[in-house]
């Protein structure tokens, strides 16, 4: 009698889903298929080649290819990124595709105990790599961009001695001039503001699941842009 498949689900975001076409889709397979034997099966019926490198993530945790499948699981694919009650008074990762207020954010987080308040913007800029830029789009896997994040806010409050913190990040188009993300950090000294900052931030390029699009002036058209994650770097 031969061994049952199993069933999992394939989510598609950025350049993946350009290539598939789809948003998500359903896969039976052996059992003992590994995560990166999946890419092949999906490559057979696709028109074009994938152009873009992948890491792999199983249910919104980044994994090896060996990583072997089980029914149930929710497989992505994630192409180059753009980079308890009480707990979450502490911090907050928020995905909107409203203009970000750095004002909100800071009253949010600066208490009467704060001697520091780091606000860190990062903005479009108008050309990258030799190009001119009219505008950045960006979007998320939110269900693993919000896990990964949770996990790098809790490193953050265990390194450095914050009050609160608060990172945003925009989707959707960004034109130039306008803020992408917000990392806004409260603590007592501003040693443990500003480097709390930049951890979130560098952590934030290397991990959280966002995607960014960018396009060009001159009727250069769009290209995605970003480099693999680095899991557990910056």
């Amino acid at each position: 009698m031969p061994a049952p498949s199993i069933h999992i689900t394939v989510r598609c975001f950025a350049a993946v889903r350009e290539w598939l076409g789809r948003d998500e889709l359903s896969l039976e397979l052996p059992p003992g298929t590994t995560v990166a034997e999946v890419l092949p099966r999906l490559a057979a019926s696709a028109p074009q080649p994938l152009r873009a490198p992948v890491a792999y993530a199983v249910n919104r945790d980044y994994a090896r290819a060996d990583r072997v499948l089980r029914d149930g699981d929710e497989v992505a694919f994630i192409p180059p990124i753009s980079g308890g009650s009480g707990v979450r008074d502490i911090y907050r990762f928020e995905l909107t595709h409203e203009r970000l207020d750095p004002r909100r954010f800071e009253q949010e987080v600066l208490t009467p105990a704060d001697g520091a308040l780091v606000t860190f913007a990062g903005t479009t800029r108008d050309h990258n790599d030799g190009a001119a830029v009219v505008s950045l789009a960006y979007e998320a896997y939110p269900e693993m961009a919000q896990k990964v994040m949770g996990a790098i806010f809790e490193e953050a409050v265990k390194r450095f001695s914050i009050t609160r913190a608060r990172v945003a990040h925009r989707l959707g188009e960004v034109p130039v001039g306008e803020a992408s993300v917000l990392v806004v950090v409260a603590a007592a000294h501003r040693s443990a503001a500003f480097d709390a900052c930049r951890f979130l931030m560098d952590r934030l390029k290397n991990e959280v699941p966002i995607f960014k699009r960018e396009r060009l002036a001159q009727g250069r058209g769009e290209r995605w842009v970003g480099e693999l994650p680095k899991p557990g770097q910056g």
